[in-house]
């Protein structure tokens, strides 16, 4: 008995030699590259929302209960599980910085803390992410001796769920809207007199069919009394083959009950909506459309309307390269 209990001992004492001897910290990076712009690939991982479509809970642990708390994007964020095999946690962002960085603590305070981290490095035509983990195990040396059995486990989970990051990110629109200055506003409507027209979407053919509906629009608002209140704008409502349709107004003070074949009056869009200023031609302001889409559809934010836009400048007293217009995207409200 005394050899078996001295057996005992010296065995126990190995174990805790060899848990002192074993890393104290689990830590790792793994790596892939997206075809995609990094502001594209951040709005995946600065919305634990968007964070579920590529990383989701669900795919270990389809009936876990997952709720999500704080503001919708940034520090902040936190999204919380509970499921028989997921087990219970919550993820916080503790830190972002667009388009370049972003990072988590899982179980923030508990003697399960763990943090994770993404940074983004712009490649020519794509982006490389790199996702970090690292969790200390202290003088916990139980939790070290596990560490070194399931971190592997855990790196090869960062790499698929990193695959289908890319995947996502490939699919969406192609368009860089890092650059973009999106603001979210409120919009009062505005009363107009506004005359429906339609032309191809090239630039030129466009910026004719406007001045034209202008030049009607002022005649009626002449004859009716009204005064011009605010920058011309133009409402688009759809396109039918290889025409666009769309409503060009003008804001208008005073009694507009009346109208003319051709001209009537009626309101711009009101509600919450994304304002994106854009300067320069009138030509560039599809490209602008396009970014806007992209943002769009990379933040999963739903549209609520048609889009529309007001031209600030005058274009006979402002160089092109100059004149601003505000571009408006209806949206609707986020929960």
């Amino acid at each position: 008995m005394h050899r078996i209990l001295t057996a005992i001992g010296l065995l126990i004492a190995l174990l805790i030699v060899i848990g002192f001897a074993l890393p104290r910290q689990s830590r790792f990076v793994v790596s892939d590259t997206v075809h995609a712009p990094a502001a594209t690939v951040f709005a995946q991982l600065n919305d634990l929302r968007r964070t579920q479509l590529w990383a989701d809970v669900a795919f270990t642990d389809p009936n876990a209960d997952v709720t999500f708390a704080g503001p919708a994007r940034g520090v902040g964020a936190t999204v919380s599980w509970n499921g028989a095999i997921a087990g219970s946690g919550t993820q916080t962002i503790v830190e972002s910085r667009p388009y370049d960085y972003v990072g988590t603590l899982i179980n923030g305070g508990e003697p399960g803390e763990t943090r994770t981290w993404f940074t983004l490095v712009p490649e020519p035509g794509a982006t490389r992410v790199d996702w970090g983990f690292e969790h200390d195990y202290g003088y916990n040396l139980v939790g070290r001796y596990v560490g070194a059995v399931v971190t592997g486990i855990i790196r090869r989970d960062y790499s698929a769920r990193l695959a289908r990051l890319v995947e996502l990110a490939e699919s969406l629109p192609p368009a860089d809207f890092g650059s973009l200055a999106i603001e979210r506003v409120l919009v009062e409507p505005q009363r107009i007199a506004y005359k429906t027209v339609q032309s191809s979407p090239d630039a030129a053919s466009i910026s004719g069919a406007l001045g034209n509906a202008y030049f009607d629009v002022l005649a009626f608002m002449d004859s009716q009394g009204l005064r011009q209140v605010g920058a011309p704008v133009a409402i688009a409502r759809r396109f039918d083959g290889a025409q666009l349709r769309f409503d060009a107004g003008i804001p208008f003070a005073g009694d507009g009950d009346g109208s003319a074949p051709d001209v009537k009056i009626g309101s711009t869009p009101g509600g919450p909506s994304l304002r994106v200023r854009h300067v320069g031609p009138y030509r560039a302001l599809a490209e602008t459309h396009r970014r806007i889409a992209a943002y769009l559809a990379a933040l999963g934010i739903e549209r609520n309307g048609n889009s529309w836009e007001s031209y600030v400048s005058d274009p006979t007293e402002v160089p092109e390269r100059d004149l601003v217009t505000y571009v408006y995207y209806p949206v609707r409200d986020e929960p």
